[in-house]
């Protein structure tokens, strides 16, 4: 029993480091973690630069290698320090620590697979932990939820402006002619979008004066193109505000902890049986499980 009890204190103060960023271990942890997932990319792109690699191969390599191994024992240590492993390895940070580990390994079977390591950089989503700004993901919420609620009137749009780029290609391709570099439909339709887009390229360019007087309306057409899908969802995000605003009002009235409701501090506690990590600064146990928290 007491060999136990040794071991779950153990983990319990080892998941308090890796998974706790409040406390002045856990938040060094988490720093350090960040230090190296940097100096890991700064690594793979001194690299891919050819005249550095050639001279510095061998220190490059031996410190990819040195960030990978550290990467996997923090992976394993993250794996034996909850109760459901599982949930952990597929678990959005669980799929990206793997994918982050995996790179340089696969190097052995797959030539230049170790490039992957840039997968690293999605680590670096774990600064939301450390600046404790978690809190304020209601709002990227609410623009892909009113994102999600506009995407007919999106499609419809969108549909209409490849209708547009058709006929405004067909159009040139029947005014420029192949003499002017408008060699065939298709080929128009990609100046139409490019010039539509507001991007131009500049690979084709009209040189009639019709064709110049088309592209000017086109090009005008481009600016008010580009600000109506920002209107359709900045009218969808202004109501789904305003909706929301009412619902963590009456939910705030109830003692209800939502993603949005402000007057609630976020601690940065997970609960190490469920993975829950939304706990008011004060709670002694999990809100979903009851497991006993840190």
């Amino acid at each position: 029993m007491a060999l136990d009890k040794k071991n779950t204190n153990w983990r319990d103060k080892l998941h308090e480091i890796i998974y706790e960023a409040d406390t002045p271990s856990g938040k060094a942890f988490d720093i350090i973690l960040l230090v190296f997932i940097l100096a890991s990319i700064a690594l793979v792109m001194l690299e891919s630069v050819n005249h550095i690699d050639a001279k510095y191969h061998y220190w490059i390599n031996i410190g990819e290698w040195a960030v990978t191994i550290l990467f996997t024992i923090e992976y394993i240590a993250r794996i034996i320090t909850v109760r459901k492993p599982l949930k952990y390895i597929f678990s959005f940070y669980g799929v990206i620590d793997f994918l982050s580990t995996i790179p340089k390994y696969l190097s052995f079977i797959f030539v230049g697979s170790h490039a992957l390591i840039t997968l690293r950089a999605l680590r670096l989503l774990r600064v939301f932990r450390i600046l404790k700004i978690a809190r304020y993901l209601g709002a990227s919420n609410q623009l892909k939820d009113s994102i999600i609620a506009s995407r007919v009137k999106i499609f419809v749009f969108l549909f209409a402006v490849l209708v547009s780029s058709v006929i405004f290609g067909s159009i040139m391709y029947l005014v420029e002619g192949e003499e002017n570099g408008f060699t065939n439909i298709p080929k128009s339709v990609y100046w139409c979008i490019v010039t539509l887009t507001t991007v131009g390229f500049g690979d084709i360019a009209p040189q009639t004066a019709l064709g110049q007087f088309i592209t000017s309306i086109i090009m005008i057409l481009g600016y008010g193109i580009i600000a109506v899908p920002t209107g359709i969802v900045s009218a969808e995000y202004v109501k789904n505000s305003n909706k929301k605003d009412k619902e963590d009002e009456e939910a705030s009235k109830k003692g209800i902890i939502t993603e949005r409701y402000p007057n609630v501090h976020l601690n940065t506690q997970r609960c190490k049986n469920c993975h829950e990590e939304y706990h008011k600064d004060d709670a002694r146990f999990c809100r979903i499980c009851g497991t006993a928290l840190h």
